[in-house]
């Protein structure tokens, strides 16, 4: 059965246990799946890749299909899935598993997808295409953003940014989450500074240096330094973005403390970390203790400060900085 995206608030999801989600607009995809499914499957998500599942059907079926005593629910989400898991989701659908919510996460499929096929025609099974979001859309998105922070923005600057997200939510919600971390106890930004904090979008991440160098590797992190040029405010990006991730795991190391376990203080932490960035968190953790993230958020609002007074020297006093913090150390 097709549906549209907004439809899915319309019908009674618990009627449905298998979902086809197509299309290029991952963060619309991301919302629907984080809002109206992950929220009532708390610890009881399984990810999977396609090729995870092909390379070991048997111990897929086992993991999905067995229940316990304490876990008789679960959601199971299937990303990048092709035509090639066609045969594994028609027996699923035939085993008509108890308790069980599947959702497969698909790029686009073409009308002749064998996949696609099957959610088309079935009645019990919900397939959503996820099209591009239009400019009205991206538009409210932004303006509630902007009112949201008391932050003034033309609708020059507005068109900018819809222009810079090529019609995703997704990229548009990357570029507000660095104009967020930019514009902190800042009223009204100017063109100039929209457009240089999107251009940062053309080399490697703010978040992605900043991921590498607190997962401790340092080939990669000297590599996106080395390559890139990056800006007066691109620094301050920089380490903003550094600060927000250390304050995001020295809370997952209280979970931790709480949960007694790496992945599940992971899963829980809000908001909700995509399961893509989630391997590289979880090197994050490993590469640092509690007490140690601690003094290096004390040290990261030194080095803001002190890249601020010295703009000549900034970017060096910061590539060493990142670039030290990157070395593995004997624990």
């Amino acid at each position: 059965m097709i549906l549209k995206s907004f439809e899915l608030n319309k019908i009674k999801l618990n009627n449905h246990k298998f979902y086809l989600f197509y299309g290029e607009n991952e963060g619309l995809k991301e919302e629907t799946i984080k809002n109206l499914f992950e929220k009532n499957y708390q610890d009881k998500t399984q990810r999977y890749e396609e090729k995870e599942i092909l390379d070991n059907i048997k111990d897929f079926f086992n993991s999905a299909l067995t229940k316990s005593f304490f876990d008789n629910e679960k959601l199971i989400i299937i990303n990048r899935a092709t035509d090639k898991i066609k045969a594994t989701i028609e027996e699923l659908i035939e085993r008509n598993p108890e308790n069980i919510k599947i959702i497969l996460n698909s790029k686009n499929l073409e009308k002749k997808s064998t996949l696609r096929k099957i959610f088309e025609k079935e009645k019990l099974i919900i397939c959503v295409p996820f099209y591009e979001d239009n400019n009205q859309t991206l538009n409210s998105i932004i303006s509630l953003f902007f009112r949201n922070k008391n932050i003034s923005i033309s609708q020059q600057l507005i068109n900018v940014l819809i222009e810079r997200s090529r019609g995703d939510r997704k990229n548009l919600n990357n570029e507000l989450e660095k104009i967020e971390t930019y514009s902190i106890n800042k009223k009204n930004l100017n063109l100039e500074e929209i457009i240089k904090l999107t251009n940062l979008a053309e080399n490697y991440s703010a978040s992605e240096l900043v991921d590498h160098s607190l997962a401790k590797n340092t080939r990669k992190t000297v590599t996106i330094l080395s390559e890139n040029n990056y800006s007066d405010e691109d620094n301050i990006i920089i380490i903003r973005t550094l600060l927000a991730k250390l304050k995001r795991l020295v809370k997952i190391y209280e979970l931790i403390d709480d949960k007694n376990d790496i992945e599940k203080a992971i899963y829980a932490y809000k908001p909700t970390i995509f399961w893509k960035d989630k391997p590289l968190v979880t090197q994050q953790v490993r590469s640092w203790k509690k007490n140690d993230l601690k003094g290096l958020v004390y040290k990261t609002n030194e080095i803001e400060l002190l890249i601020k007074k010295n703009s000549s020297v900034a970017k060096n006093i910061l590539l060493d900085f990142i670039i030290n913090n990157s070395k593995k150390t004997n624990n």
